[in-house]
């Protein structure tokens, strides 16, 4: 009876061990996830600005290319 007993006990530490590895996982998975997640979101703002920069890039070219246009045409 003692060693059915000790079984028991030896098998429900382990089945508990188990569940306490399954949270140290679940944990490392969440951490993982929010650096994951604070990552990306870095990652939008930095393309946010680059699509800024491009735009902005852009209207000046039009705006040069305007008062290129209209530079030429007074000096007709």
């Amino acid at each position: 009876m003692k060693k059915l007993a000790l079984t028991v006990t030896v098998l429900a530490s382990l089945g508990l061990a188990a569940c306490g590895g399954a949270t140290e996982e679940a944990d490392t998975n969440a951490t993982n996830l929010e650096v994951t997640t604070e990552n990306a979101v870095e990652d939008v703002s930095v393309a946010e600005n680059a699509a800024n920069v491009a735009d902005n890039a852009l209207d000046n070219a039009a705006d040069a290319a305007s008062n290129g246009a209209e530079a030429a045409t007074n000096a007709m």
